[in-house]
């Protein structure tokens, strides 16, 4: 069996947890945001397993729009200084219960995303130690 990673965030303002116990994509916690898109304002779930780009909304998301991302507990814009590189949108960012960070385009359909460590060691003995790697 493959093992799956799937990541924990939390508020880079607040640091509040992201995670949706009580919402789940493919057997784990979503990432709940609120966002808003072409004057629409709705929640977004975000699948946490890496490398997966299923979502939920209660808005519609049209196809290439770039949408805005807020904390649902501080309802602070998450946007980072980062422009994507594959499309120039702005990158949002997420804090890493690990240590570090992923970052996402905030583009709908772009699929570029990041993770950056802090302390690569530390963050991959954690890594370890949480997906039973020896």
């Amino acid at each position: 069996m493959d093992k799956i990673i799937s990541f924990n965030v939390k508020c880079p303002h607040c640091h509040r947890s992201l995670m949706d116990h009580e919402h789940l994509l493919h057997e784990l916690p979503a990432i709940k945001l609120n966002i808003e898109i072409a004057h629409q304002r709705g929640i977004l779930r975000l699948c946490s397993i890496y490398g997966c780009y299923d979502h939920e909304s209660d808005i519609q998301i049209p196809e290439h729009e770039i949408a805005r991302f807020y904390c649902p507990h501080c309802n602070k814009q998450l946007v980072a200084q980062e422009i994507c590189d594959a499309c120039s949108a702005p990158m949002v960012p997420f804090l890493l219960d690990i240590g570090g960070r992923v970052s996402i385009c905030s583009r709908s359909g772009c699929k570029k995303h990041y993770v950056a460590f802090e302390d690569i060691a530390d963050a991959i003995n954690k890594f370890y130690k949480e997906y039973g790697y020896h």
